[in-house]
């Protein structure tokens, strides 16, 4: 079998199980694809001892007498935001440089528990802010996929960028990410993959550099809707070590992929409809609103009043709670710590240690969070905030009360921009996050899917929101969409 990278992760499930293919093979085929795509900036801490040696234990395990887990011998890549024992771990970020974990967070020690296979770490913004995988440390992350003609390098979206370019050029069979205001679902939507945020809780958080620790969550980043359900299974877990984590039980996701949503309710918002959102979106909106009609959904129409307050609250609470989670990294106890001059004290190390270590945006970020945090501006912001979040979450509340099982929206405003777009005003970066920040404030879950190509030839996606902890529900609503889409397109290789 040739191409064996390119496989899905159900594909090789059933070829390893008939025997047809190694684990190692596969490794093998996916560290041959790393070591030739260097100009995607994808994967940054390559292990392909660890991965060969997994993939060994792996080959082993699927000859055993008891029947391996469904992830068994799959080849994946890790953001480098999830800690991973003594690899570099670094979250995109100078201040993390050398920083190499005694311990593997719960996700990725789940995945290796269920005998995948890391092929290293992968690109993304420093502590998963920004919007365009331009923050990191290692340099940015690159789309394969070009628009028409054109040979400049276009964003793959972020903050899980190396994830998604790694999956949609096929380097892994599939990826970590993280989302916190549309970092999994907007570069998945860029890249012309699936991209799953579940429900807040689902998966530990324990072990992941925290960002904003009310809105992060681990998800899944595959390339078709099937395979989000097998690998979100054995990523999920109840977590002691998480308080946040959900002592819930985790359903047979794949069991879920019926096809069937005859009688299911979706709701289409009409406060999605943003000025200027372009003529393509619009026009993908609706035929993904008539593909569910037609696999036997009723549609109709919704309002979640409360959206346009949704990112002003989210960039007023994400850095709050980023200011505080970054507090910590200060020269003393990991990390990098700057050169003193003669006669620093203290101050002067955090000073120099903190404006070294991180990166404009993220230095952006934390002082927007002190500010909002400090006294005179905490109720006038932080609480107001507070407020709006609650309101978004009841306006998600009162939609499912009304019987609707899932929401349907664009997943991102545009396509896939140019990497060094100057924008005048940082916010202007920030909007590409306005059809997926309510999903976090409100701790439900999300979902991408690669439902057509704009005109230029670059992957647009869709969103579907989904009730808390039906995930199995939402992927099976996503698999009806993704069936009637039947999105097979493939970036052109160019790297």
């Amino acid at each position: 079998m040739s191409d064996l990278n390119k496989m899905t992760i159900a594909a090789a499930r059933d070829a390893l199980r008939a025997g047809e293919v190694t684990s190692a093979e596969l490794t093998e085929a996916c560290l041959t694809a790393i070591d030739g795509a260097d100009a995607l900036g994808a994967f940054v801490h390559k292990t392909p001892e660890i991965a060969m040696e997994r993939a060994k234990a792996a080959d082993a395990r699927l000859q055993g007498r008891e029947e391996a887990p469904a992830m068994c011998g799959i080849p994946v890549g890790i953001k480098d935001l999830f800690c991973t024992k003594g690899v570099a771990s670094q979250a995109a970020s100078r201040i993390l440089e050398g920083f190499r974990p005694e311990y593997e967070s719960t996700v990725s020690q789940n995945l290796a528990d269920a005998g995948a296979v890391m092929l290293g770490k992968l690109n993304m913004d420093e502590f998963a802010m920004g919007s365009s995988n331009e923050t990191s440390v290692y340099g940015n992350a690159v789309n394969p996929w070009r628009a028409g003609n054109s040979d400049a390098g276009l964003t793959p979206g972020g903050s899980s960028g190396g994830s998604a370019s790694a999956v949609a050029a096929d380097l892994c069979l599939a990826a970590t990410g993280t989302d916190t205001g549309g970092s999994i679902r907007q570069p998945a939507a860029f890249t012309g993959i699936t991209g799953i945020k579940p429900t807040y809780g689902r998966c530990s958080r324990w072990g992941i550099v925290a960002f904003a620790s009310s809105l992060d969550q681990a998800g899944p980043m595959t390339k078709d809707v099937r395979d989000a359900a097998i690998m979100l299974q054995a990523m999920c877990s109840h977590d002691p070590k998480d308080s946040t984590s959900a002592d819930l039980p985790v359903p047979d996701f794949e069991a879920a992929l019926t096809g069937d949503i005859k009688g299911k309710t979706i709701g289409i918002p009409r406060e999605y409809r943003m000025d200027g959102m372009p003529d393509e979106i619009e026009t993908l909106w609706a035929q993904g609103t008539e593909m569910l009609r037609d696999a036997g959904a009723k549609i109709v129409d919704i309002s979640l009043p409360h959206t346009k307050y949704a990112l002003p609250a989210y960039y007023v609470i994400a850095p709050a709670e980023a200011s505080s989670n970054l507090a910590r990294y200060d020269g003393v106890r990991y990390g990098r710590r700057a050169a003193l001059s003669q006669g620093d004290g203290i101050t002067e190390m955090y000073e120099k240690t903190r404006a070294e270590g991180f990166g404009a945006e993220v230095q952006r970020r934390v002082m927007i969070g002190t500010y909002v945090l400090s006294a005179g501006f905490y109720d006038a912001y932080y609480n107001r905030a507070r407020k709006v979040r609650t309101l978004i979450k009841k306006d998600f509340e009162d939609v499912f009360a009304q019987g609707v099982d899932a929401i349907l929206t664009p997943a991102t405003p545009s396509a896939a921009f140019e990497l060094g777009k100057t924008f005048d005003d940082p916010v202007q970066m920030y909007l590409n996050d306005v059809f997926t920040v309510t999903v976090n404030l409100a701790g439900l879950p999300g979902i991408s899917v690669p439902a057509g190509l704009d005109a230029q030839g670059l992957p647009l996606g869709l969103q579907l929101i989904g009730r808390p902890w039906e995930e199995g529900d939402l992927l099976n609503t996503a698999y009806a969409l993704e069936q009637a889409a039947g999105f097979v397109a493939k970036p052109a290789k160019w790297w």
